[in-house]
């Protein structure tokens, strides 16, 4: 049989620095393609709940987030090869600065192949913009390159100056041959909202279509925008075929229900993927809309912004009377981050509030002003390691002894603890199913992870 290979064109989008526009210019680009009947499919780089929904509204397709070190190499080229196979083109937001942590976007670009698009934000420079691009296009040998967009600039003269700054190639190569994408102005419509832990999610904005509409709009005036088919076979990779392992269905004839809506929408698509592959059924329901439990087997309570709907949460009777009947009646709960904090007593606001919460564990929960804790974290359970991160603005003080902790995975980082009390496990630790399906799956069965 031959091998399989799929062959498409794709970017990965990448930045100096956080804060340069990356995702603002990958969801738009993602929508200008989406509207000229484009298949597009996202990813992003990284341990991110926030982008992705940018990104998934923009293309009208789940995004999936590429990690080295969370997913392994094998699972990010099952999910590239299965996206070219059925997509025009893909694109790919990196995290941080390009070659900022370990691994890193440019290790990802460099690993598969993939040509870089840098933004950089031009706002306070001008013959700088040609160093900056030099500096990240050879900073590191082998990195495939696409070009630059300029972002923020200031007008059509700005842009040629930016554009005049970029260092001559070889031959007579001029604009987007000589890697000059485009620029877009500065406008406030271009920027997307921000609170704390990251972008505001787009289903709370009642005109993230036209913000994204607006930038599309300016981007298709562009070097980049106005390339067509023929002219993205620049930027093709070829994917090849690999074939991941399927995990036992260790949740077969079993029903989770996932907790969804505004306050717990930190749901990677791909661990709903591997709870279905485990042959689980999901059902979801709202605490906000004080909704119950569904008839299920197992609860989870993934993270989300439930400091911002307090009030909402503690006035959900019915919700919260039928998770301390579920739980009462010995079937699992798996809490994490966000979808831990209702489960203590109190929550203090970062204004300094305090609402009385669900009390099915005992401790308060307290918003801290500064980050708590970021980083990539590993849990060693019975059933192996289980990869995830943690990241959080919030502290927990509990008389529980934690059944186990993790363990951070960058120096001087510290691990998260993993409480139980009866059959619910609670952390600020998000797993990622996929890294270990026979541990996650663990965490939906009457029994210690």
């Amino acid at each position: 049989m031959d091998h399989a290979v799929a062959v498409c064109p794709a970017l990965l989008i990448a930045a100096p620095a956080s804060g340069q526009g990356k995702t603002t210019v990958t969801a738009a680009l993602a929508r200008l393609h989406t509207r000229q009947g484009r298949r597009v499919r996202v990813f992003k780089c990284g341990p991110d709940f926030l982008d992705p929904h940018w990104h998934t509204l923009a293309s009208g397709h789940p995004v999936h987030n590429l990690d080295l070190w969370l997913n392994g190499e094998a699972d990010i080229r099952a999910r590239l090869f299965d996206a070219a196979s059925s997509s025009d083109l893909i694109l790919i937001e990196g995290v941080m600065g390009l070659f900022d942590g370990e691994p890193s976007a440019a290790d990802l670009a460099r690993r598969l192949g993939i040509p870089v698009l840098a933004v950089i934000d031009a706002s306070a420079m001008a013959g700088t913009f040609g160093a900056l691009a030099h500096g990240l296009r050879h900073y590191q040998d082998g990195l495939p390159w696409a070009g630059v967009l300029a972002n923020r600039v200031a007008s059509e003269g700005h842009a040629q100056m930016l554009q005049r700054s970029l260092p001559p190639v070889e031959g007579d190569a001029v604009g987007i041959d000589a890697g000059w994408l485009g620029a877009l102005k500065r406008d406030a419509v271009f920027t997307l909202p921000e609170r704390h832990l990251g972008l505001t999610v787009a289903s709370e904005l009642p005109d993230a279509v036209e913000r994204l509409d607006a930038v599309a709009d300016a981007l298709a005036q562009t070097p980049l925008g106005q390339l067509g088919d023929v002219g993205w076979q620049r930027w093709a990779v070829r994917f090849d075929a690999v074939s991941p392992a399927r995990p036992a269905r260790r949740l077969e004839g079993r029903t989770v229900a996932v907790a969804r809506d505004a306050a717990f929408c930190f749901i990677y698509p791909a661990n709903l993927d591997s709870l279905r592959a485990l042959g689980a059924e999901l059902e979801f329901f709202s605490p906000l809309a004080d909704e119950p439990v569904p008839a299920c087997d197992a609860v989870w309570l993934p993270g989300g912004y439930p400091e911002l709907h307090a009030t909402t949460l503690v006035a959900g009777t019915r919700c919260r009377a039928s998770l301390a009947a579920h739980i009462a009646a010995g079937r699992p709960v798996w809490a994490e981050c966000g979808g831990m904090m209702p489960l203590f007593h109190t929550l203090t606001t970062a204004g300094g509030d305090e609402h009385p919460m669900w009390g099915l564990l005992p401790g308060r929960v307290a918003m801290q002003k500064r980050l708590a804790a970021l980083g990539p974290q590993r849990w060693d359970t019975a059933q192996g390691e289980l990869r995830g991160h943690t990241f959080h603005y919030s502290i927990t003080e509990s008389p529980l002894a934690p059944l186990s902790r993790t363990e951070a995975q960058r120096a001087g980082g510290r691990g998260e603890a993993i409480y139980a009390l009866g059959p619910v496990r609670a952390s600020y630790f998000h797993a990622w199913f996929a890294s270990n399906p026979e541990a996650a799956a663990s965490l939906f069965l009457e029994e210690l992870v």
